[in-house]
């Protein structure tokens, strides 16, 4: 290098302090253009329609397929129509479900789906998600409390997390057929950030990262934006870590569908904690 090409040099720093003043300076909220709002029923609809194309792809022996946890795709299809099934008894005022087994209470369902023709399997599950979608139809208030699989929160969160699992096992069952993933629509994705940003503090807490700290998460593409949230203990001064990754590499880490190793990720502040707060958002996936 020569003395002049010396005297005009980056600083090796100058990377990282770009970022992190870019961090500081941009607020929370949400990217511009915004997406377009959608309820979390349409989200749901929309999810379900996505799922059923996918469904109407498939060939006879791609719905034998090894899919999920012991399950081909079939079985796959089984399990998401005992959920509706679930779903469905939530709605109706049925208590005992309140306490269910996400998977425990859907085996049965997804049982006796073997040696079904994969067409009734297909209708079936139709049949009971356009029951859902006709059942939160009359419903009153949509910010009102269910209780389902150990879970009580407000129905249009519920019917949030329920699009979040179709996208997630369609591309379940989209693997195992050699089928190319997908992604949401813009306008389902940012309710389904924004639900994933929402229940991280709970479930950061339920695997035990207690010790405080202020996150500041930027997530970047369709869906995206930007959040300031606290985990842990309340403290003076909580531990600082800001992240940024892509809003739908994000939402795979929270369907326990990627790690936070293989997250393309910038993090600033302590990496130990940064990293555990990703570990975290991996246990709100249901499976």
């Amino acid at each position: 290098m020569t003395a002049e090409a010396r005297d005009h040099a980056l600083p090796a720093d100058l990377r990282d302090r770009v970022i992190a003043a870019a961090l500081r300076a941009r607020g929370v909220g949400r990217a511009e253009p915004a997406a377009p709002e959608i309820s979390p029923a349409e989200a749901f609809r929309r999810a379900a329609d996505a799922f059923h194309g996918t469904l109407r792809e498939l060939r006879d022996d791609q719905w034998r397929a090894p899919a999920l946890r012991g399950l081909d795709v079939q079985g796959l299809v089984g399990h998401l129509t005992g959920v509706e099934e679930d779903v469905q008894r939530c709605l109706t005022g049925d208590p005992a479900v309140a306490a269910a087994g996400h998977v425990e209470s859907t085996q049965a369902a997804a049982d006796r789906q073997a040696g079904r023709p994969p067409d009734q399997t297909c209708a079936e599950w139709l049949r009971a998600a356009d029951r859902t979608i006709a059942l939160v139809r009359t419903r009153g208030d949509p910010r009102a409390e269910v209780a389902v699989h150990g879970m009580r929160l407000p129905l249009d969160l519920l019917l949030v997390i329920r699009a979040f699992e179709l996208w997630v096992h369609e591309n379940d069952i989209r693997a195992a057929a050699g089928l190319p993933s997908s992604a949401p629509d813009a306008s389902t994705l940012t309710l389904m950030t924004s639900a994933a940003v929402r229940l991280l503090p709970f479930v950061a807490a339920r695997t035990g990262l207690d010790e405080p700290t202020s996150v500041h998460l930027v997530l970047t593409g369709p869906g995206g934006g930007t959040w300031d949230i606290a985990l842990g203990r309340a403290a003076p001064a909580p531990a600082a870590v800001a992240i940024v990754t892509d809003a739908l590499g994000f939402c795979r880490l929270a369907a326990n569908r990627a790690t936070p190793a293989s997250l393309d990720a910038h993090v600033t502040g302590d990496p130990d904690r940064a990293a555990a707060v990703l570990a975290a958002a991996t246990a709100l996936a249901l499976d």
